[in-house]
C-alpha cells in the first residue's frame, strides 16, 4: 500500500473519522507516553485517587503541570495536525477522536465541537465537584503568589488538570459521541495511536465490523494492522500532506 492509496480512499470517502494517537504529536515535539523516553520513563504518574486523597500528591502534580515537565502543552500544530484540519473544513471529516491531550486539533483550526477528547485536555482543570473550568495561567499566579493549592473559585472543591489519569472513569458523553462516530462512518483513519490503550483502542474495530474502511498510518505496527484496508508505516506528517494537499 502506498500515500497514493490512502489519498484514493480519503477520496472516495463521504464520511470519515480520524482517530489520533500520540505519534500524530510527536513530530510537534511532544512525548509519548509509553516508549523508552517517553513521559512516564521519566515519571511515575499520579494516579486519580492519589490526587483526590493526598494534598502531596496534589501539590506534585501541579508543580509538573506548573512547569510544563510533562511537555504536554505549549508546542505548535505539525503538518499533520494540519491536514486533519483540512480535511474537516472540506466536510470529509466529520469528528476528530482523540487520545490526545495538547489541544493541538483545536490549535490547527477544528472546531472544538469537532473533537472529541476521550483523554481530556491538559490546557485548562475543571473543579471535580462542580466542573467549572479554570485557566493555567490565573491558577499558576495564584499559586506562586501564595503556596495555596488551586481550589475552586466557586465552590471551594478540589481543581485538577482536565485531563483522565489513571484510574478515573472515561468520560462518558466523549465515549458515547465516539461511538456514535465510528457506527456512522465509512472512513476510520488512524494516525499515530499503537492501539492498546482500551476501552479507546475499540473503536476501529466496530467502524470496522459497522462496514466502514479501516487505514491504520503509525510508524510501528499495531495489532489491528491485520483487520485494516490499508497500512502505512510511515510518518503522519508527509503522508497526510500527500494524501490531503493544501491547495
Amino acid at each position: 500500500m502506498s500515500r497514493a492509496d490512502l489519498a484514493r480512499m480519503i477520496a472516495d470517502a463521504r464520511r470519515m473519522v480520524v482517530f489520533t494517537g500520540a505519534g500524530i504529536s510527536t513530530e510537534s515535539g511532544i512525548p509519548d507516553f509509553r516508549s523508552p523516553g517517553g513521559v512516564w520513563s521519566k515519571m511515575k504518574p499520579i494516579y486519580f485517587q492519589e490526587f483526590v486523597a493526598s494534598e502531596a500528591k496534589r501539590r506534585e502534580a501541579w508543580e509538573r503541570a506548573f512547569s510544563g515537565r510533562a511537555g504536554w502543552v505549549g508546542r505548535e500544530p505539525n503538518a499533520g495536525h494540519m491536514a486533519v484540519a483540512r480535511l474537516v473544513a472540506q466536510g470529509r471529516c466529520s469528528a476528530v477522536i482523540t487520545q490526545n491531550v495538547d489541544n493541538l486539533h483545536q490549535a490547527s483550526g477544528v472546531p472544538p465541537e469537532k473533537v472529541i477528547e476521550l483523554h481530556g485536555n491538559a490546557s485548562y482543570a475543571t473543579c471535580l465537584e462542580c466542573g467549572l473550568r479554570h485557566e493555567l495561567a490565573d491558577l499558576k499566579a495564584l499559586y506562586e503568589a501564595t503556596g495555596d493549592l488551586p481550589a475552586c473559585r466557586a465552590c471551594g472543591g478540589i481543581v485538577k488538570t482536565a485531563t483522565i489519569s489513571f484510574g478515573q472513569s472515561m468520560p462518558a458523553e466523549p465515549m458515547a459521541r465516539a461511538e456514535a462516530e465510528a457506527l456512522a462512518c465509512d472512513l476510520f483513519l488512524v494516525l499515530g495511536s499503537s492501539l492498546v490503550v482500551y476501552p479507546a483502542a475499540g473503536f476501529p474495530l466496530l467502524a470496522k465490523r459497522a462496514g466502514a474502511r479501516l487505514a491504520i498510518v503509525n510508524r510501528e505496527p499495531t495489532e489491528l494492522d491485520p483487520y485494516a484496508d490499508l497500512v502505512l508505516h510511515d510518518e503522519i506528517g508527509p503522508v497526510m500532506t500527500a494524501a490531503v494537499p493544501a491547495n
